[in-house]
């Protein structure tokens, strides 16, 4: 489609094809724009603080991303896509899925386009026994509910960016990747005892539906919670 936007009273035009990528920065004013017919675009909005835990509030103060009308980056178009794949069904992860992936585009941004060349540390050694401990007592006691990787960096008291990568460098799995391992090592736990009905147990680790639960489980067992049951 062609695009016609207005930046400090000029008129600028451009034509876009799938995959290309608009970057504004916040705190600017969205140009007026016109566009020649209806077309679907995903939109990604990112919290400026999300830079600012990712950098250190020290340096907060002078990160700067530069506009970009036009661009190619198959990382920023692979987030967007499976951002909206997994909000379109609605998994009990999905704000956890959401958030590890603002931290993930927040360094990549300040790798790639800001203003002036951002250092984000590349952090070793994993996580102090201690906090891991606390994380993953964090974890096993909302196995029921959805949270963030914001909420779960905080209860260690550390950033999102730092927390993940640590994290990760600790258990061989990301936060989600760990969080969904402990969902389904509880739903065959809970399979196994026959006590509640496949809906019932899909509620108690954290999926809206039961079949969302079934899709996830099959996907990490190779089979479906009713004959994982029926032949346990």
């Amino acid at each position: 489609f062609h695009a016609s936007y207005e930046v400090n009273g000029t008129w600028r035009h451009q034509h876009y094809t799938h995959g290309d990528i608009v970057i504004f920065p916040a705190n600017e004013p969205f140009p007026t724009t016109q566009i020649d017919r209806d077309v679907e675009l995903i939109e990604l909005f990112l919290e400026p603080a999300m830079l600012s835990q990712t950098v250190g509030e020290s340096v907060a103060e002078s990160i700067e991303l530069v506009p970009q009308p036009k661009l190619r980056d198959p990382l920023i178009q692979q987030m967007g896509l499976a951002l909206k794949a997994e909000l379109e069904a609605g998994g009990s992860d999905s704000r956890l899925y959401a958030s590890s992936m603002a931290a993930a585009l927040s360094v990549h941004l300040l790798r790639r386009y800001s203003s002036s060349p951002t250092e984000t540390k590349d952090y070793v050694g994993g996580l102090p026994k201690y906090k891991l401990k606390q994380a993953i007592s964090y974890i096993h006691d909302r196995l029921d509910r959805s949270f963030t990787l914001n909420e779960l960096a905080a209860a260690v008291q550390m950033s999102p960016h730092y927390f993940a990568t640590l994290f990760k460098q600790s258990t061989g799995r990301t936060p989600l990747q760990y969080a969904t391992h402990c969902r389904i090592e509880k739903a065959k736990q809970l399979l196994r005892q026959g006590e509640y009905p496949i809906v019932e147990i899909a509620l108690q680790v954290g999926f809206t539906n039961q079949s969302h639960f079934t899709r996830v489980f099959r996907k990490y067992t190779q089979t479906t919670p009713k004959v994982y049951r029926d032949t346990r």
